[in-house]
């Protein structure tokens, strides 16, 4: 439930601050009337975004013994692949992420109510399917034995729940009622992502080498499934929170502490500033953004 409630919370937040840009700046020039256009393309995509993820699961369970394994590591594999580039882009864009949306909306308003519409079905929609195929990986990748029906109701919960806090810190972004540091937020949350990522690549290899893919680094690293058993107690919450396993394989820990280093230490590294020259009406609509962006911290 942890690991799917950070996920639906960091992507939920992402969607809130979307649509609340455009709303703001839609007020701002005295045009609220084309919300309900921004509205209809939020919720249509919400619930695109529902049924790719229903069809996730459901697909996942028409597949039996190798080709589960293949399904189910090549999906998660391709969930952590996204959930990285995710943490990173947000990192590198967000502060530019207010005067990106506010020039997409002058395009929109002036090509017509469908390309506003457009604008904010595919900007949900994207942080939708992402939630969809991360809430699936988690799901399986903490998944305990014996509790197959079980683990993945309480992901969806705590996505749910995730999703749920998203929503009512979005509304009180978007009416003042609250002030955000935005950028230790999404520094924070990256960081816990970073640890959730590693631990779903793990599963993901530990998948790909039972159905026969991985052929090497098959021996035990460890076993500690007497003393911390990743089926109950203290190692079940774990492996809910972080895909813990007792007896990984040495590809399963090589996997983990290699993107932890790898994708961590990128994370940690100080971005260097981008810096291009633009004409000066877009600098200084730039720097009005930043002093926006820096009145919610």
């Amino acid at each position: 439930m942890g690991a799917t409630f950070v996920i639906a919370l960091r992507e939920g937040i992402e969607a809130a601050l979307i649509v609340s840009i455009v709303l703001a700046y839609l007020k701002q020039l005295d045009a609220s009337g084309r919300s309900r256009l921004v509205w209809w393309g939020a919720i249509l995509a919400a619930l695109l975004s529902v049924a790719v993820g229903t069809g996730v699961f459901a697909a996942g369970a028409e597949f039996e013994g190798t080709a589960e394994q293949l399904f189910e590591g090549l999906v998660t594999l391709a969930a952590v692949g996204v959930l990285t580039w995710m943490i990173f882009w947000m990192r590198r864009q967000g502060s530019r992420i207010r005067s990106e949306l506010q020039e997409k909306v002058d395009t929109a308003l002036v090509a017509g109510g469908l390309a506003l519409a457009g604008l904010s079905f595919f900007a949900v929609l994207r942080e939708g399917v992402e939630t969809a195929l991360f809430i699936y990986a988690a799901a399986k990748g903490t998944a305990v034995e014996g509790a197959a029906v079980a683990a993945p109701a309480s992901q969806v919960v705590g996505a749910l729940l995730g999703l749920a806090l998203a929503v009512i810190l979005g509304v009180l972004l978007y009416r003042g009622g609250i002030r955000m540091n935005l950028r230790s937020f999404f520094r924070v949350t990256g960081l816990i992502l970073i640890v959730v990522a590693a631990g779903l690549f793990a599963f993901a290899l530990h998948e790909l080498q039972e159905a026969g893919w991985l052929p090497f680094l098959e021996s035990h690293a460890f076993d500690i499934s007497a003393s911390l058993p990743d089926d109950s107690g203290v190692g079940a919450i774990l492996r809910g929170l972080l895909g813990y396993h007792a007896a990984p394989s040495w590809l399963e820990v090589s996997g983990w502490v290699g993107y932890l280093v790898v994708v961590g230490g990128s994370f940690l590294r100080t971005p260097k500033p981008v810096t291009k020259s633009r004409p000066q009406h877009e600098a200084s609509a730039a720097a009005s953004a930043h002093a926006e962006t820096d009145a919610t911290r």
